[in-house]
């Protein structure tokens, strides 16, 4: 039996990083704080698939292994998981500084952030899961 109301919270959540993203990116802000929105946005609508199927969802912050772990539902092609392999890189591990930590480009992250867009609205299709509600 499906989860639905689960699989919704994982995607409210995941429309919090998203559009924080957004909000971040058009006031000009620090590209290393967006992409952290952004994996986060991703991650968490990778995870609402095994939330859906009350699966357990495997705790790493690679997005290349949730993609892998979740084909059943969703393929990704190359160029896509190029992009998810992109924005894995942006996880911080630590929240102390890194020092000669370079920031991504902003054509980079305007290029993850079109993807978790799309992404996010192919998935509440998938999952039949209407995305004006999960955006409140």
């Amino acid at each position: 039996m499906s989860n639905r109301t689960n699989a919704k919270e994982w995607l409210q959540k995941a429309w919090h990083d998203l559009s924080s993203a957004h909000v971040l990116y058009e006031a000009l802000h620090y590209t290393d704080t967006i992409g952290g929105d952004l994996q986060q946005a991703i991650e968490k609508m990778l995870k609402s698939f095994p939330a859906y199927e009350n699966k357990p969802i495997k705790k790493t912050h690679n997005l290349l292994e949730l993609a892998v772990n979740i084909a059943e539902y969703i393929r990704f092609d190359e160029a896509e998981m190029r992009i998810l392999g992109i924005a894995t890189l942006y996880y911080v591990h630590d929240r102390y500084p890194i020092f000669q930590n370079v920031l991504p480009d902003r054509s980079q992250i305007r290029d993850v952030m079109d993807f978790a867009d799309r992404l996010f609205v192919r998935i509440c299709g998938i999952l039949k899961i209407d995305e004006m509600e999960v955006r409140q």
